[in-house]
């Protein structure tokens, strides 16, 4: 197996920089290197699928040392991706709704990109699914819906699943107002107010903590006076 100077497979690296989406590569290095670290102590859970390349960097990580990532998304686009804003694309759209469906594409990426044992597709509405979610997981990855309320319950439905010494990652998170939206950045806010997570690593709009308070089901705080700034 040949490995690009980054540290990832070569070959998949070349699938995730041909699939449609929107992680730069060198953050999308970083959810590489991170899941291969927490693939040994169990799954790994990303909300917000699209069309599945960050999901072919976390698989990529589970090819090597073992492991499952599951990736929770309806496939029907966040409100960036509706029509009439700036990430819709018309070819996701199916004729005979009229709704965004990313789901084949995103089957058809993962099956070109040899993951189809390592990534499982979990079809529903995040609220839905971790409403009966009770699996612990290593690491979650959120990269969902920016609308705070989306945010918020992507974060205070999984985050709680996360084992003791799990990574909580997430994507878009932007302190200056004028780089992007701010419900990401008021996600990793309320992680650190809450004492059950520390900082660890950023780079870019990607930022990775550790939980170091409290075990898988128990739940993650959410104080509705704290802002982002």
């Amino acid at each position: 197996m040949t490995t690009d100077p980054a540290g990832m497979p070569a070959d998949l690296l070349a699938h995730a920089r041909a699939a449609k989406g929107f992680m730069p590569e060198d953050e999308g290095l970083l959810l590489h290197r991170v899941a291969r670290e927490r693939l040994p102590h169990g799954p790994v859970l990303e909300i917000g699928t699209y069309c599945g390349k960050s999901a072919i960097y976390l698989g990529a990580a589970a090819r090597e040392v073992g492991g499952t990532v599951l990736t929770v998304d309806h496939h029907r686009g966040s409100e960036e991706n509706q029509a009439g804003w700036e990430h819709h694309d018309t070819s996701l759209v199916v004729d005979d709704t009229g709704l965004m469906d990313s789901l084949p594409t995103f089957r058809a990426t993962i099956a070109a990109a040899g993951l189809e044992e390592q990534v499982v597709a979990v079809v529903g509405r995040s609220t839905t699914v971790s409403g009966l979610w009770r699996t612990p997981v290593s690491m979650v990855f959120i990269d969902g819906g920016h609308a705070e309320v989306h945010a918020r319950n992507d974060y205070t439905g999984w985050a709680p699943w996360l084992v003791t010494g799990g990574l909580l990652v997430i994507h878009d998170v932007f302190p200056d107002p004028a780089d992007g939206g701010r419900p990401p950045y008021l996600v990793f806010l309320q992680a650190l107010a809450s004492g059950d997570f520390e900082e660890v690593e950023a780079l870019g709009s990607v930022r990775v903590l550790r939980r170091v308070r409290g075990t898988a089901g128990d739940p993650v705080p959410w104080d509705p006076s704290l802002t982002a700034p």
